[in-house]
């Protein structure tokens, strides 16, 4: 925060951030790789548009705290795991020892301040001290209450939203672009009306976790408080776009959060090696300019932004989350070359050849035959939302009899 004259001036935004951070490494070979974070607070510090007193460092969540979403046994796990004293078969009861989710050593430690980073984005926005928050290490949707899965150790989404129900007694709208289902985050308040979630993704025919059906509603109060947009494989930027800014606007009008926490998973795109849709870095250019929007139109503001998915940390996830802090500092869009200086800093250190310019070439990939069919599903998906939102809407408006 700036003072002049004694006046204390709230901060557009803060970057929260530490070397500590990249601790949360499974093994050299696991696609989770928290090295993006350092590729892409390095381009943002080539670009200028980030200094050392917009970086606040994250802390590492409590016990206490992560014991809001997660089982006392399973934090006990995690400990034990990470000291290495946690046997395989018992491992393999919470999720952890599988290929997706390896142990290793000081696994509590590293998964807690990812959580403890979340929260500090939380407090800076909750108390007035910036109007929004990016913490890019966050955004482990997959992770349950009992059980690691998808990379994810802990939750940091699901502790965070609880923490801020808990705190400061909001309600919250939960955003999730990842390419992958925001399964943890979903199920952890599906029986929840003051937490709305709200996710688009790869339909999980052919992709994990598999869940996240249109008919994903809700249970009990929480009935019309989960929305999914499962979309088709191969799925381009026009139809993703037209699918996602159709029907999250219409959500957040229905819902009218308090704040607004986004997952920024950056595997959507045609490069990621992990999923298979077919958007373009134009996506990620209009993700957080929407988010904003609704902040400031709902929320006074208050937006925190998490990380998420994204494997191709060479060419799509430093460009993709950059223009999220981009958008939060209102800096104009960024086009045409990538600084000199980040471009020769790392080409010599990337297995491929690095993104050099802000947009993606235009013969990204060959035309998708399916194109048309793949567009028309997903308009029904998208408009089965906003049927089930005008019927609610309907219900909620309409007199007792």
């Amino acid at each position: 925060m700036a003072e002049y004259a004694g006046y204390v001036s709230m901060k557009d935004a803060v970057f929260i951030y530490s070397d500590e951070l990249l601790s949360y490494r499974f093994s050299k070979e696991h696609p989770f790789n928290q090295f993006r974070l350092t590729l892409t607070l390095d381009l943002l510090k080539e670009l200028n548009v980030i200094d050392k007193d917009d970086i606040v460092k994250p802390r590492m969540a409590t016990d206490e705290e992560l014991q809001l979403i997660h089982d006392p046994a399973y934090i006990a796990a995690v400990k034990s795991a990470g000291e290495g004293h946690l046997a395989e078969d018992i491992a393999e009861n919470y999720g952890l020892g599988t290929e997706d989710t390896p142990m290793f050593p000081g696994m509590h430690e590293a998964s807690a301040l990812l959580v403890g980073g979340t929260l500090t984005a939380v407090d800076y926005v909750m108390t007035g001290q910036a109007s929004h928050a990016l913490h890019l290490g966050g955004g482990l949707h997959h992770g349950f209450r009992g059980k690691a899965s998808g990379f994810c150790v802990y939750n940091d989404s699901s502790v965070a939203i609880k923490y801020i129900q808990e705190k400061y007694h909001a309600r919250v709208l939960y955003i999730d672009t990842d390419a992958h289902h925001g399964d943890g985050v979903q199920w952890s308040f599906y029986d929840d009306n003051n937490v709305c979630t709200f996710s688009i993704h790869e339909t999980g025919r052919y992709l994990f976790p598999g869940t996240g059906n249109v008919n994903e509603w809700g249970n009990g109060i929480g009935y019309g408080y989960s929305f999914n947009i499962p979309i088709d494989a191969f799925t381009e930027d026009e139809s993703w776009l037209q699918c996602f800014t159709t029907t999250i606007k219409e959500v957040a009008a229905y819902f009218k959060p308090d704040v607004i926490l986004t997952q920024n998973g950056a595997d959507a795109h045609y490069y990621d090696p992990l999923t298979h849709l077919s958007a373009s870095i134009n996506i990620y250019r209009e993700i957080p300019k929407i988010a904003h929007e609704l902040a400031h139109q709902y929320c006074d503001g208050k937006w925190i932004a998490v990380g998420g998915g994204g494997y191709d940390i060479w060419r799509v996830v430093p460009r993709a989350w950059s223009m999220i802090w981009l958008e939060m500092i209102n800096h104009p869009p960024l086009s045409g070359k990538l600084p000199d200086s980040w471009i020769n800093k790392w080409k010599t250190k990337a297995p491929i050849p690095i993104a050099t310019t802000w947009e993606d070439p235009q013969d990204l990939y060959k035309p998708i035959p399916r194109k048309q069919e793949i567009t028309e599903k997903n308009f029904k998906t998208a408009e089965r939302v906003l049927h089930f939102l005008q019927q609610q809407n309907t219900q909620k408006n309409s007199p007792l009899i």
